[in-house]
């Protein structure tokens, strides 16, 4: 894979997901926002785009291959993978960890008050990507595996209530830009999940889980944004009404 500084972090990426542990070291967003090239994301975090390719070179090189390569899946199976895999995830840590920082935000919330803004974006987006994640299962994934029989047998398009599929994927891209920018704050506001001196192991395992969350979260995300969708959207385009 060629990198330079004109490549789009979200394909380098999508071409081998070892990128994405050079992208976490330098906190540049490739899921939500991928469609930069290296030269602009390199310069709003005012840094030698050349360490930036190097290291990239060197992560993707054939000595760290490893990963799964998505991009090769069918997108039937991508949706499967990522409702099975990802969401799944977010429905069973939703309800473990939002006891644990209720628990912390009452020991702990007079001596850190931080604590109360992050229990309130944790609950926001755990209300919010329910919603999210039940639009996609009961409305874009049926539709994107009715494309993938549609092309396989040679039918045209199939009929759906959501709309535009481009337009609704956007409503989604949308709602992944705002989790990733809650996120953001709530790593900003726990200092990258470092627990400070006084915490307790409830106060740790809590932290723990929620960059755990995030983490899992942007692997979603970006399998979403970067493969998953402008594949669905050129796979829509492609098939006659």
């Amino acid at each position: 894979m060629e990198i330079n500084n004109q490549s789009i972090i979200g394909k380098i990426v999508a071409e081998n997901y070892k990128a994405a542990s050079v992208f976490k070291k330098y906190k540049i967003d490739f899921c939500c926002n991928g469609n930069r090239t290296i030269a602009d994301a390199s310069r709003k975090k005012q840094m030698d785009e050349g360490t930036l390719i190097s290291e990239l070179k060197e992560a993707t090189s054939e000595k760290n291959q490893g990963e799964i390569d998505f991009k090769s899946f069918p997108l039937d199976l991508l949706a499967d993978y990522i409702e099975k895999t990802h969401h799944r995830y977010i429905d069973s840590k939703i309800p473990e960890i939002t006891p644990y920082l209720e628990k912390i935000v009452s020991v702990h919330g007079d001596n850190h008050t931080e604590l109360f803004e992050v229990e309130r974006l944790f609950k926001e987006s755990a209300g919010d990507l329910s919603a999210h994640l039940r639009k996609e299962e009961l409305m874009l994934f049926p539709y994107i595996r009715q494309l993938v029989k549609a092309q396989i047998s040679g039918g045209k398009k199939p009929v759906t209530k959501m709309g535009d599929a481009a337009e609704y994927i956007a409503l989604m891209e949308d709602d992944h830009n705002v989790e990733g920018e809650r996120f953001r704050t709530i790593s900003e506001l726990t200092d990258n999940y470092n627990p400070p001196a006084d915490a307790c192991n409830t106060y740790k395992v809590t932290f723990s889980l929620l960059q755990e969350f995030e983490e899992n979260l942007h692997r979603h995300i970006h399998l979403e944004n970067n493969i998953l969708f402008p594949k669905s959207i050129a796979l829509n385009e492609a098939i006659t009404d």
